[in-house]
């Protein structure tokens, strides 16, 4: 595999968030960018060449390559020592894009958002492109307000906030979290959210459920921890272990993270891959940039 971040480009003001976020994490890894748009892609943009909106092949495939040529010009402008390259793929855009990302350090793709209610519209392609790809894949929301610097957002910190499963081997998804947190220098906020028995329901029964069983929790996320925190020992870890619904709680803890790591199961059903509740949730819900990485 050669190192380097891979973005996909469709006009969209989504795809230009996620080229930008795309080459500030391709400088931050001192690797090369690369800017690939697949053909079968919606065109956003209006063409005027284009009759009852259909696209004819050879405009289609001139307006690509000038989509292409003037966000690397874009891009190089704000980030000139970084190395830009570009490629058009063709074929099933979700599989041109997974099998494009198998040669990257990661996939950085652009998510439509509706509202802060509604959170993401993901798409087809999107989300077969998640279940498809083995290496991360990373989704970016355009900024709130058209125009506004995304290098320092406001309110924003340089933290990274990672869903765990005391229950589940996670390494992937760790050593990810943990080389993002460091590479950013900002704090790792570990999370595992957790229920109480559904059969408490006396107020008092409650809280002595939760006062015996977290500590236990708590241990267990530290324990999960503990090889990762001495592997990276700059990164400081904040263990969070509150009662609640995991992805509400990593939606509320995100509000001001630089990115959000999450897993998803990379074993296959006869139904297809699955992404996970949570997973799903934190994707569709999440302001800040989100993370997918596949782990057994």
């Amino acid at each position: 595999m050669s190192r380097h971040v891979t973005v996909g480009l469709d006009g969209s003001l989504q795809s230009d968030a996620a080229a930008e976020w795309a080459a500030r994490e391709a400088v931050l890894r001192e690797v090369p960018l690369r800017l690939v748009h697949a053909d079968e892609w919606p065109v956003w943009t209006a063409d005027p060449e284009a009759e009852a909106g259909v696209q004819r092949p050879g405009v289609q495939r001139l307006w690509a390559d000038k989509l292409l040529a003037e966000a690397a010009e874009r891009l190089r402008q704000r980030h000139p020592s970084l190395e830009i390259s570009t490629r058009r793929l063709s074929g099933r855009p979700s599989t041109a894009l997974a099998t494009e990302a198998a040669d990257a350090d990661l996939l950085v793709l652009g998510s439509r958002g509706l509202s802060c209610v509604m959170g993401f519209v993901l798409g087809s392609v999107g989300m077969e492109t998640i279940t498809a790809a083995e290496g991360p894949v990373v989704l970016v929301r355009a900024p709130a307000f058209p125009g506004a610097d995304q290098d320092t957002p406001a309110g924003s910190s340089r933290d990274v906030v990672v869903g765990v499963d005391i229950h589940q081997p996670c390494d992937p998804l760790l050593g990810f979290a943990f080389d993002e947190a460091a590479r950013r220098g900002g704090r790792l906020r570990a999370l595992h959210g957790w229920s109480l028995p559904p059969v408490v329901h006396d107020a008092l029964a409650l809280e002595a459920a939760e006062r015996d069983m977290a500590p236990d929790i708590a241990r267990s996320l530290g324990d999960t921890l503990a090889p990762w925190q001495r592997k990276y020992p700059s990164v400081a870890v904040v263990e969070l272990t509150p009662v609640g619904a995991p992805s509400q709680l990593l939606a509320q803890s995100a509000a001001d993270a630089d990115l959000v790591v999450v897993g998803r199961r990379s074993r296959r059903s006869r139904l297809g891959a699955h992404i996970g509740p949570v997973t799903h949730a934190v994707i569709h819900h999440c302001a800040a940039p989100v993370a997918i990485v596949a782990h057994h």
